[in-house]
């Protein structure tokens, strides 16, 4: 499903042009070498562009003969077809003459009648280095580009002068060639994706580029290189046929998305990668309603979300794009693998309804100065060791991502992160994307799993909220409260000393903040927020019948979400409730 979802995507983009056609894959080229008809070197001509302070190959579809378009192997006999790295061009390194002789082979394997002056040229030019190499002299000693291309990275290929402005391999005789293919000793049989039958079975599937993580030179989504994946005498790809023009379509339809800004996200160790069957406004916003604000436009995000709760009204991704399908993979990396994470299909209004869904479990009262919607990579790298993006958890990413676009409940993992950089982040503790987590968490759980003592939890402070938690972490809040106007300027609350123990096992110390908190109001000279203070402590305590021995991991959520709430309350005015001592 997704190999065939990848190729509709390839067809798609195909149409307009936009992706590389086939027998072709997207590249590019460092140096042009300007050759005469008997193949000799006349000029040399640099094509890199400045990305930056860097400088990149100048992109353009190259020949794709073989998977060592993207990745060369050690055997030096695997060139590309008219164009390849320095080392392959002048024969660099040990294998400098098996590199020589494969780019000779390409040629005369892929165009062996040729007519073409140009590629003549190419011939004649290699055939003269394999015998003398001070034929490259006038590139490797070149003034300029002497060491650049001695090093033997950078991408070259050739220009014949009076053959035109085009590159050799850009003629129409490579052209018919690359769709001709060459299939003289490849296996027959019947592809997976399409379902045609006698077509060309790719062996070996190409490797793909852009998944965090995997190797930089690329790994492969489809593999079999052990002898405990093989069945029935099959090998390697067999295993999974694929004919050869699925393989290169899905493989550069993969390459196309992980390469666009616009239709990849990575996030901890998930790369993922959405498309619709048709173009859609659905398919260019996706991104913003996951990623953190781009620098140059922050409010970007916050208006593609307003957006999506708007197409309730305007129909906007229902009406217009709501029947169009939409793909999410999920990809992780695994060695030299790629790991599925998750894959779903649906259609743009499930998708649609499902992240408003996941916005609206989120929403919570906030302080001035918050986002008004978190990006997911926001929401993990506060719950995470030193709120450091390397300290994410496996898997949680991947599991979260999942969970929203399934509206399937949030994994168990994260409330236990979350609980568990609360209790360790002293300083901060319940921050406002921490109990937006918590209380999605818990709504969503309880909505899959509904029990008679849940009452949902509500954005702001809810004081009619039945959790022995929730009143407890309320009561936490309001004796920190207490402890701060008694001691103006205070250093550290008992926040930084109890609320660990508060949270997990409340009988061990409510009873002596309790005691502390009559030498605190004793010390507050405005007998009115006295008053204030002790109405709301008997308002709290009367939602108690005793102080648990433990909290279960829900309720230390619920105490989380009741001291957040309480401390917003003490801090937003209300004109018609008297029992805030903020007044």
């Amino acid at each position: 499903m997704i190999l065939q979802a990848l190729k509709e995507y390839y067809d798609r983009k195909a149409v307009d042009g936009s992706i590389a056609g086939e027998g072709w894959i997207a590249g590019g080229i460092d140096f042009i070498l300007n050759l005469d008809n008997d193949g000799n070197i006349i000029t040399i001509e640099d094509l890199r562009e400045f990305e930056g302070n860097k400088r990149v190959s100048h992109p353009i579809n190259v020949p794709a003969i073989g998977k060592q378009a993207l990745k060369h192997t050690n055997s030096g006999k695997d060139a590309n077809l008219l164009w390849d790295n320095a080392a392959f061009v002048f024969g660099l390194g040990d294998k400098g003459d098996i590199r020589l002789q494969s780019m000779i082979d390409a040629i005369d394997q892929w165009l062996p009648e040729t007519t073409d002056i140009g590629i003549k040229a190419v011939k004649s030019f290699l055939l003269k280095g394999l015998k003398d190499r001070s034929h490259f002299d006038a590139a490797l000693k070149h003034p300029e580009y002497g060491e650049v291309f001695s090093e033997g990275n950078v991408k070259i290929s050739f220009r014949v002068i009076g053959t035109g402005n085009n590159i050799v391999f850009q003629t129409p005789e490579v052209e018919a060639a690359l769709i001709r293919g060459n299939d003289s000793n490849t296996i027959i049989g019947t592809c997976l994706v399409t379902g045609e039958k006698n077509v060309p079975i790719e062996v070996t599937h190409p490797v793909t580029k852009g998944v965090w993580g995997a190797q930089s030179s690329g790994a492969c989504i489809v593999s079999f290189n052990k002898d405990a994946f093989n069945s029935y005498g099959k090998t390697q790809s067999l295993n999974a046929p694929v004919s050869k023009k699925v393989v290169s379509q899905y493989g550069k339809a993969l390459n196309t998305l992980l390469d666009s800004p616009r239709q990849c996200m990575h996030i901890a160790d998930t790369t993922t990668v959405f498309w619709s069957e048709k173009p859609s406004s659905f398919e260019s916003d996706f991104s913003f309603f996951f990623k953190e604000p781009d620098k140059d436009d922050p409010d970007a995000g916050t208006q593609k979300v307003k957006a999506l709760f708007d197409s309730v009204h305007t129909g906007a991704y229902i009406e217009d794009e709501g029947t169009n399908r939409f793909y999410i993979l999920g990809l992780a990396p695994n060695a030299a693998r790629i790991a599925v994470r998750f894959w779903q299909v649906g259609t743009i209004a499930e998708f649609a309804a499902k992240i408003r869904q996941y916005f609206d479990d989120f929403a919570i009262v906030k302080p001035l100065g918050e986002p008004e919607y978190y990006s997911i990579w926001r929401i993990l790298v506060n719950i995470s060791t030193q709120d450091k993006s390397e300290n994410i958890p496996p898997n949680l990413a991947g599991d979260f991502m999942r969970s929203i676009i399934n509206g399937s409940p949030y994994p168990a993992t994260l409330l236990q992160a979350c609980l568990r950089r609360i209790r360790s982040d002293a300083q901060y503790r319940v921050k406002p994307v921490r109990a937006a987590l918590i209380k999605a968490y818990l709504n969503r759980y309880y909505r899959f799993h509904p029990h008679q003592n849940h009452k949902e939890v509500a954005m702001e402070l809810d004081i009619n909220q039945p959790s022995v938690g929730y009143q407890l972490g309320r009561l936490f809040a309001t004796l920190e409260k207490i402890q701060e106007e008694a001691n103006p300027g205070i250093n550290a609350t008992i926040k930084e000393r109890y609320y660990g123990a508060a949270c997990a096992s409340p009988v061990t110390v409510f009873a002596n903040l309790l005691r502390l908190k009559n030498h605190h109001l004793a010390k507050i000279e405005n007998k009115g927020r006295v008053i204030t203070f002790e109405r709301l402590l008997g308002e709290i305590m009367s939602k108690l019948t005793d102080f648990p021995a433990h909290l279960d991991l829900h309720e230390q959520g619920k105490f989380a979400i009741g001291y957040y709430h309480q401390r917003q309350a003490f801090f937003t005015v209300k004109n018609d409730n008297a029992d805030n001592p903020e007044k």
